[in-house]
């Protein structure tokens, strides 16, 4: 009886360190992507636990904080799928409202060139705030997928079978990404001056 009271005591003094510690950063990590705060509260709070759960096998090859960002990603792609199972059919076409080519196939707007050094660019704290804006004006699920493509770089195979989706719907949800993307950043940053 005393070794369980003791595991528990030490599970609990590991939780709360990992909370002091690395709550914070964990909380803004989900909260980028998720962009609700119950969710990410929800999303730490389970990281925790599996944390908790398999912290015998954490081996010190990272750091604690790499090892529990590792184990929220596993969360919040597990809450996509979640999400994406329970979102309406209509919902998802909904999501398509933007065409860029006109009723000939010719594009809407003109495709810019844009003129620029992009690790240069990536690296301005001016850009990288209109990105997060346009990244914030995405539909929720289509900017996550993107996120964890491009930023997490969890391959298109991946998120299929994390995702259980087609690569239809991987393909279409980066390519509304990319495109959105693209009019925003060409509006707020390529077109403005910014550069």
């Amino acid at each position: 009886m005393s070794n369980a009271r003791t595991s528990n005591q030490g599970s609990s003094a590991a939780a709360i360190r990992w909370l002091t510690e690395h709550g914070d950063a964990l909380y803004r990590y989900a909260q980028q992507r998720v962009r609700n705060p119950d969710v990410a509260e929800d999303l730490v709070q389970e990281t925790l636990l599996a944390a908790l759960a398999s912290r015998e096998g954490f081996a010190g090859r990272s750091t604690e904080r790499t090892w529990l960002i590792g184990i929220l990603k596993h969360k919040l792609v597990d809450h996509l799928r979640i999400s994406i199972r329970q979102q309406p059919l209509t919902e998802l076409q909904s999501e398509g409202d933007f065409d860029p080519f006109d009723k000939n196939g010719r594009w809407r707007m003109r495709i810019l060139k844009w003129q620029c050094d992009p690790h240069e660019t990536v690296e301005n704290a001016e850009f990288q705030k209109v990105l997060a804006s346009c990244l914030s004006k995405l539909p929720p699920r289509i900017a996550q997928v993107f996120w964890l493509h491009e930023a997490e770089s969890i391959s298109s195979k991946e998120l299929c079978k994390e995702l259980e989706i087609s690569p239809t719907n991987v393909w279409t949800m980066l390519h509304r990404a990319r495109l959105r993307l693209q009019r925003c950043l060409s509006l707020n940053w390529f077109e403005s001056g910014e550069r």
